[in-house]
């Protein structure tokens, strides 16, 4: 981390966690955040579920919640960014405090409950995108809808027209009885109304799903056979966690989802069981703990064919972005692998 960043950190840092979030991002779009530059190679170079990426690394959903950061994001060094998540109505989430830094622990706990503007503010910020990146949206589901399921197809209907891939968001924690459509028949139906609302658009985009890491073998095991049933293009693998195992923060206790550092094991072994169970059919997105370009490395071979952090960067600034890549670049040179491509799965064993 350059200096000037550790100065800008820390000066942040100093405020209440949300209210740093917010300033992070008035940081951005005013110019003043530092622009890592766009890390790429040969080895680094990826497709995504029919994507061209220059790396494998993308910003996970939640730091921009409203798209309101899309052109400096697109030129901080990820191989793609995902924005949201987007409900069809403004809603504003949970009460304050809903945020908290687990410092000893090198970890976020967050119960936000899908705060944001709403699709119709999103969608005139996506029409005005960059066109030179890859930019996603993470698709929610209000909190007071009578038909929860048919929320994503709505989001998906008003937005879709400005993206390169959506989200379909059924794992977090913040939003009761959301983990729900993890089931089954929830999670087919609600797949199959997003299906027809993608092939209605102009342009037909690939469909990610993000699941929970909580979920057990059957569940997990579930998840694939759907996922592969209904023609889903990635699974991200993982959401928060509910589990507090391990932690020594004060704010340990905290009601919400649980990311950063105490989630990498967790989200990475869930990561190589689902490798195991879809056999290379769909691909993976590794998210979950990653902080380090071992750590990215961990992923890949873990059986993700691409990555995602977000609070990292709460600790680690921008600047961990380049950091990530050059080093992920040098692992997979140490180890003899031209591309991403050819690790992906070769560690797998190693995690189950």
């Amino acid at each position: 981390m350059k200096i000037l960043e550790q100065i800008g950190m820390r000066a942040i840092r100093s405020f209440d966690p949300e209210t740093a979030h917010g300033l992070a991002l008035k940081a951005l779009t005013s110019g003043l955040a530092p622009r890592p530059k766009t890390v790429t190679s040969p080895r680094l170079a990826t497709e995504l579920a029919g994507l061209s990426l220059p790396n494998p690394l993308g910003l996970a959903a939640g730091f921009d919640k409203n798209a309101v950061a899309l052109h400096p994001l697109a030129k901080v060094g990820f191989g793609f960014v995902e924005v949201g998540a987007i409900t069809p109505r403004a809603q504003p989430g949970n009460a304050r405090p809903r945020l908290f830094r687990l410092e000893e622990d090198q970890g976020v706990i967050n119960r936000f409950g899908f705060n944001n503007e709403g699709m119709v503010v999103a969608a005139e910020r996506l029409a005005q995108r960059p066109r030179d990146a890859v930019i996603g949206l993470n698709l929610g589901a209000n909190k007071d809808s009578d038909d929860r399921a048919s929320d994503y197809a709505k989001v998906l209907t008003k937005c879709g027209d400005y993206l390169d891939f959506a989200t379909v968001n059924v794992s977090s924690p913040n939003t009761e009885k959301l983990r729900d459509l993890q089931g089954r028949e929830a999670l087919t139906a609600l797949l199959d109304g997003v299906t027809e609302a993608n092939s209605k658009l102009d342009r037909p985009i690939p469909i990610f799903l993000k699941i929970a890491p909580d979920l057990d073998h059957d569940g997990l095991a579930e998840i694939a056979d759907v996922a592969i049933q209904t023609g889903l293009s990635a699974i991200i693998a993982t959401n928060t966690t509910l589990s507090r195992d391990g932690l020594s923060s004060k704010h340990k206790d905290e009601m919400g989802g649980l990311s950063g550092q105490p989630l990498f094991e967790k989200s990475t072994r869930v990561l190589a069981e689902l490798s195991k169970l879809t056999e290379g059919r769909i691909p993976l997105v590794g998210v979950g703990g990653i902080s380090n370009a071992e750590q990215a490395y961990a992923k890949i071979r873990a059986g993700a064919s691409a990555l995602q952090l977000y609070s990292a960067l709460v600790y680690g600034g921008l600047s961990l972005v380049e950091e990530i890549l050059q080093g992920l670049d040098e692992c997979l040179l140490r180890d003899g692998f031209a591309t991403v491509e050819q690790a992906i799965g070769s560690g797998r064993g190693d995690w189950l």
